[in-house]
Formats: structure tokens, C-alpha cells, sequence
């Protein structure tokens, strides 16, 4: 298998829908694992809470993997999902807010191998979830970010946040929309609440 995408491997993109994600769910625990380890999650995982988290894809006909595919291996999944067949921590701060959960996409998350970023898999992520988002009929699409201090000593001097890319894909920070969830950060003895923040796009 050749592991240096620049060494003329060719990424490929495939889109699976509803129940037919349920071989990938394992790919994308790894994935989250792996990825979500470095700042500015620092996620020490393991595959009890990944089988708790993602069970919600799998229960949801009309949600959605972007899978990244080096030949056959997995190097990387973008998820999506009706805000209205998340858990109670996403869909609760749009509900006190007085929107509608049944107009919004959620965007889970958005996991690449490290060696396979800048060749456009970011973006061609977004694109395939804002045209599944339509294609159900859903104008409004939303995702969750952590929330680190500038000062954390864990955070990288050559970090760069997100909130660029982000901006240039039509998304707008939204911190009254907040939320927290648990997980065991990288040096931590036990699970703590972490704050995240909603961005959002209104799609033409």
C-alpha cells in the first residue's frame, strides 16, 4: 500500500448514505483517534466512547460519510447528519435559540490523515456535505469547534486555527451557540467538560 500520497498515489472520493456506512464506522474511530489526538483536542481515545458516539450515523437513514480512499485504506471521513437526529448537546442550543432543527445539517467531523492535507480533501468535504444538506432539503449547515486558551501548554507554537479556511468556506463563528462535552484530554486521569463554540452557513 503506498502510505506517501506524494509519491504518486491518487486519493479517490466516495460518498456513502444511511445505512450503508455501518463497514466504515471502525475507519472512522481510528481516524478520530488518531487525528483528534493533537491540539487543539488532545483527545485520548478509546473505542467505547467512539462505539457511544458514532452510533448516532448509524441510526440515521439520512446520514452521511465522505470517505478519502488511498486505494483501499481509509485516510480520512467527513461526517454529516439532520441536526434533528443528533444528540441533545448539539441540538439544545439551537432549540433555546428559537431556531429549527429540522431546517440544519450538522457537520460531525472532519478527519484527514496529515499527510494527505493540502490537496484539497477539506474542501471537497464541505462541498459533498452542503450538496447532500440539499438534496434533503436543508438550507442551514452547522458545526462545533473546541475552545482552547491562547495560553494552553499544550498548544503549539506554529498552531494555525481553523477560522480561516472556515471563513472562505462561507462560515460564520456563532459563539452564542455553545455547548460542552466530556472526553479525557491527553494527560488527564479522568473525562472533563470541554466549551465549544457553532458555526453556521446559510446555503444559496
Amino acid at each position: 500500500m503506498q502510505n506517501n500520497p506524494s509519491a504518486g498515489a491518487t486519493v479517490q472520493v466516495k460518498v456513502i448514505r444511511g445505512a450503508d456506512i455501518g463497514p466504515y464506522v471502525a475507519d472512522l474511530a481510528r481516524l478520530r483517534i488518531s487525528v483528534f489526538r493533537a491540539f487543539p483536542y488532545l483527545y485520548d481515545g478509546d473505542l467505547d466512547y467512539e462505539r457511544d458516539y458514532i452510533s448516532r450515523y448509524s441510526a440515521s437513514l439520512c446520514s452521511l460519510f465522505v470517505l478519502a480512499l488511498d486505494g483501499e485504506r481509509v485516510v480520512g471521513v467527513a461526517t454529516g447528519v439532520p441536526l434533528a437526529d443528533e444528540a441533545e448537546a448539539f441540538k439544545r442550543p439551537f432549540e433555546d435559540a428559537g431556531h429549527a432543527t429540522e431546517n440544519i445539517f450538522y457537520f460531525g467531523e472532519s478527519v484527514l490523515l496529515s499527510e494527505y492535507r493540502g490537496q484539497g480533501l477539506g474542501v471537497r468535504f464541505f462541498a459533498e456535505r452542503e450538496r447532500h444538506a440539499r438534496a434533503l432539503g436543508l438550507r442551514v449547515c452547522a458545526f462545533c469547534a473546541v475552545e482552547r486558551e491562547e495560553d494552553h501548554p499544550r498548544r503549539p507554537t506554529d498552531y494555525v486555527p481553523l477560522n480561516g479556511f472556515w471563513h472562505k468556506r462561507g462560515y460564520r463563528h456563532a459563539p452564542q451557540l455553545r455547548t460542552q462535552l466530556s472526553w479525557k484530554d491527553i494527560g488527564e486521569e479522568s473525562e472533563s467538560l470541554k466549551s465549544l463554540s457553532f458555526w453556521l452557513r446559510t446555503l444559496a
